[in-house]
């Protein structure tokens, strides 16, 4: 058997290792100050390019360990990853942030940013276009997006992002009475009608003042007549009417419900 001279194996493997010194990629920023690295990495979120921006960002929360400069990074950094798509990535950061800075004066913002990456995760606004009923999708977003927002109106009530937490959190409670109503209505419509009263019995009970409540009712009064129920058919028409006067679930059954709540949020 024929074996290769030392010397030659010995080259075959310094080339190897010079191949994969040469292959590691430069750090640019190497001799690049903290301040310099954050310039860098605001143009690249200004430019939308949000890859680039969040190893700048990761970069800089090194470097500036220990300064305000290095929390600031970490909110960018989530706020990049939200951008870019990574919603997952930008929750782990952000519960980092809110774990190891919980004296932050930048906490309203992160508990803000928390509820818009879940919120937008689950109740995106312009969904419409597709035709999907927010209310229609798996809630646990919406149940997440809107306990960070009570949080940061509860601790916050006076942050520049209470007001808008607030119109976010409405929109949620909107949402997640009409998902009640939604599993109400795709009962009564297959005849499981005793199913129909229990989802539209828990949106009356668990939610105030929202516009599913009248197909709730309507649900349940006509879930009750198909049971022969007419005593609670009879009560439930009576709160119905009296509820809403002006309603056309009423006189024209759910054909005549109009554009869904959200359209016009």
């Amino acid at each position: 058997m024929l074996r290769a001279p030392l010397p030659f194996i010995t080259a075959l493997l310094a080339a190897g290792l010079l191949a994969g010194c040469s292959s590691t990629p430069e750090d640019k920023t190497a001799g690049w100050s903290p301040n310099r690295i954050y310039s860098e990495a605001k143009d690249e979120l200004g430019s939308g390019a949000f890859d680039k921006a969040v190893p700048l960002l990761e970069k800089l929360e090194g470097r500036a360990a220990g300064t305000p400069l290095a929390q600031q990074a970490q909110l960018d950094k989530a706020y990049a990853q939200y951008k870019g798509g990574e919603k997952a990535q930008a929750i782990a950061t952000l519960d980092r942030f809110i774990k190891l800075h919980p004296a932050s004066p930048a906490l309203d913002y992160a508990l803000y940013l928390k509820g818009l990456v879940n919120f937008n995760d689950n109740l995106g606004l312009f969904s419409w276009v597709s035709q999907q009923d927010l209310s229609e999708r798996d809630q646990k977003a919406a149940k997440d997006s809107f306990e960070s927002l009570s949080e940061l109106v509860t601790r916050f009530p006076d942050s520049r992002y209470a007001k808008d937490a607030r119109q976010r959190m409405t929109y949620i409670v909107n949402s997640l009475a009409q998902y009640e109503v939604h599993v109400a209505r795709y009962y009564y419509e297959r005849g499981a009608y005793v199913a129909a009263i229990g989802r539209a019995q828990s949106a009356l009970a668990d939610y105030q003042g929202v516009p599913a409540l009248e197909e709730a009712l309507y649900i349940l009064m006509q879930s009750y007549d198909a049971l022969g129920m007419t005593q609670l058919r009879d009560d439930t028409r009576r709160v119905m009417e009296a509820s809403y006067p002006q309603g056309a679930l009423a006189k024209g059954g759910l054909k005549a419900k109009s554009d869904p709540w959200w359209k016009f949020w």
